[in-house]
């Protein structure tokens, strides 16, 4: 089944009660997308890691991208850290190149704006060249620094969308953020970076 256009595809608060979906979803990516985001192929999803992927709290926020069917189709993370939101996101593969992870960062991005971030970090793999030219499209004036084939980027929020396109509507309300107790992370490159599991 072809998916639908990214217009159908809402951008919802994660809850709890999604560890399945998400468990379904990871599942569900090629292991080079797994790669891409985790750093790993992680072959599977532990009950640990599912609740660490759907956990938020006052310096964590999760975001998933879900189509008409309730499928999971996008999923991203943010770590707010002083002025900075550190971000992660994937897309499942036949949804990739739609636009569905441009509207999770964009309202990842405005999120953490309304809670005080002026900037965003992203630590991208080298060889991950789609999310590092977008990047440089949006952020053109973003630093970077190459470390053990990884590249950091820290850049100005502003503007959180590429020069030309319109701030999309979500297709239905978020869903209201429900706390959950902090997970413990295996942290990747940086024992700052709570993202990577």
């Amino acid at each position: 089944m072809a998916p639908a256009p990214p217009a159908l595809v809402a951008v919802l608060a994660a809850r709890p009660d999604d560890e399945e979906r998400v468990t379904a979803f990871v599942a569900g990516l090629s292991p080079r997308s797994r790669t891409l985001r985790f750093f790993t192929g992680m072959p599977r999803v532990d009950r640990r890691t599912a609740r660490a992927l759907v956990a938020v709290d006052d310096r964590r926020d999760v975001l998933l991208a879900v189509d008409g069917d309730s499928r999971v189709v996008g999923h991203a993370m943010g770590f707010l850290r002083d002025d900075t939101t550190e971000i992660a996101v994937v897309v499942a593969d036949g949804w990739q190149g739609m636009g569905v992870g441009s509207r999770l960062v964009r309202t990842l991005l405005r999120r953490a704006a309304e809670r005080g971030a002026r900037n965003v970090g992203m630590d991208v793999m080298g060889e991950n060249r789609r999310a590092l030219q977008i990047i440089r499209h949006w952020w053109p004036d973003a630093r970077t620094r190459i470390e053990s084939g990884t590249v950091e980027v820290v850049a100005a929020i502003a503007p959180a969308r590429a020069p030309g396109v319109p701030e999309p509507a979500v297709t239905r309300p978020e869903r209201p953020l429900t706390w959950c107790p902090p997970p413990t992370f295996a942290e990747q490159g940086s024992v700052e970076s709570p993202l990577t599991l």
